[in-house]
């Protein structure tokens, strides 16, 4: 794992593009943002989901693993349950293995190390909902992305690019 501890270094990114902040109407905005972000998204690539309890990670989530799977030309995946108690779920999309992680019920990041946390960052794309439960192991290799709750089903989400990943999605800088 020598490779892989360095894209858990407890020091801070070492640079971040400037976020953007996108006003969302409702969830077929939140699946077009998904469908943006699935473009660029290559094994390695880890998105940290951030926001209050039904700000929409998990939808985000699934509509990513649906617009992963029109970009590889493959079936989605029949179901895409939210990984609340099974913590991971792994979806296999063509060539690509997701995981999507939910950490709201861990305690700490030993927990989610304890998952394979690592190895799904390294080895897959990665959907980390409640990323701050990973705190300083958070990869700094990521991007970011807040979802706030504006209105009655409409949101903003906020994104930042942090580390070697931030050139692939410069549309999303300030």
């Amino acid at each position: 794992m020598g490779d892989r501890d360095d894209r858990f270094s407890a020091s801070a990114p070492e640079s971040a593009a400037p976020g953007r902040a996108i006003a969302i109407a409702d969830l077929a905005g939140l699946d077009a943002l998904a469908a943006r972000l699935a473009v660029p998204a290559r094994t390695g690539d880890t998105f940290a989901l951030s926001g209050d309890l039904g700000a929409g990670k998990t939808a985000l989530a699934r509509a990513f693993i649906r617009a992963l799977a029109k970009r590889e030309n493959v079936a989605p995946p029949g179901e895409v349950p939210s990984p609340t108690f099974t913590l991971m779920q792994v979806y296999d999309i063509g060539p690509l293995e997701v995981f999507h992680f939910d950490l709201y019920r861990l305690k700490n990041a030993d927990e989610a190390l304890e998952l394979g946390i690592e190895d799904a960052c390294a080895d897959g794309i990665a959907l980390i909902e409640w990323p701050e439960r990973l705190g300083r192991c958070l990869p700094p290799d990521r991007i970011d992305v807040g979802l706030v709750i504006t209105g009655e089903g409409s949101r903003r989400a906020e994104i930042a690019a942090h580390g070697r990943i931030r050139d692939r999605y410069r549309e999303f800088a300030a």
